[in-house]
């Protein structure tokens, strides 16, 4: 599906998931703005999307939020697909090798005695950060979006969350539960603002190859997340672009507040 003419914004367009967006939509002839909070990431990425522009932003931040829309439309025109797919893995250093030994255990056949103590280890600190990121960052985003496309009646928004908001992924229950709210903000704001012009859909990838499961999975837990995928590998950041771009585009008609997980068959609904 096209997207000739079309303005998009992608949060987190720097790296990983989001470049691949910004590349994806761009090929199908959308004019792409690349949001990340590094500003030199999103220079590189707004240059492999042809004439992209790359914008500083905290998503976390709602003021920088609404000046980074605005500058988007003061040059490119009015935004018509919006990506709120920044992210942040948090500290996995200090469960890996306890979720490792665990592996350890039920492959010698042992019982599991080895804790993993992510909940009641965790910080006020790591708790908010990952919440103000995923969640926060989804809501700023999805406001801003919602204000200039339902004057205009048309806009499609498309939220970034994971197999974890699904079924909770163990040794990270913030990062789950952000996720997870992704997915209840995206039903619950779909209803309201299809009666707007405005559809808003998410997107919950399973295992993805990329520079943040690098920084936070050991080669041992990559292998043991193959082996758990029935696919037999890890997703790649252009599947999942590709079906960002789907739901962009005119063929998504009539998706309205849907979950779509392209997760290599590790969670089915």
């Amino acid at each position: 599906m096209r997207l000739d003419g079309k303005v998009a914004v992608v949060t987190g367009g720097g790296s990983g998931i989001g470049e691949a967006t910004c590349i994806r939509l761009a090929g199908d002839g959308a004019r792409v703005a690349v949001l990340d909070i590094d500003e030199q990431a999103a220079a590189l990425t707004a240059g492999l999307a042809g004439d992209g522009m790359a914008v500083q932003a905290d998503v976390s931040d709602p003021a920088a939020i609404e000046s980074a829309l605005a500058r988007v439309e003061g040059s490119f025109g009015p935004v018509d697909v919006w990506v709120n797919n920044a992210g942040i893995a948090g500290d996995a250093e200090r469960v890996n090798s306890r979720i490792e030994q665990q592996i350890a255990d039920m492959s010698a056949g042992r019982p599991v005695s080895t804790s993993l103590d992510a909940l009641v280890e965790m910080t006020d600190d790591e708790w908010r950060r990952m919440m103000a990121v995923h969640l926060d960052g989804t809501f700023y985003g999805t406001r801003a979006a919602a204000r200039s496309m339902a004057a205009r009646g048309t806009g499609s928004i498309v939220n970034i969350a994971s197999i974890c908001g699904i079924e909770g992924c163990p040794g990270f229950p913030h990062y789950s539960a952000a996720k997870g709210g992704i997915l209840s903000f995206t039903r619950s704001v779909a209803k309201e603002l299809i009666q707007q012009g405005v559809r808003v859909n998410a997107i919950a990838p399973g295992f993805i190859e990329t520079p943040m499961m690098d920084a936070s999975m050991t080669e041992t837990l990559k292998a043991a997340t193959v082996m758990q995928t029935p696919l037999g590998r890890l997703g790649r950041p252009d599947e999942i672009a590709a079906t960002v771009a789907f739901l962009a585009g005119d063929d998504a008609s009539f998706f309205v507040g849907e979950t779509v997980s392209p997760n290599g068959g590790v969670v089915t609904t």
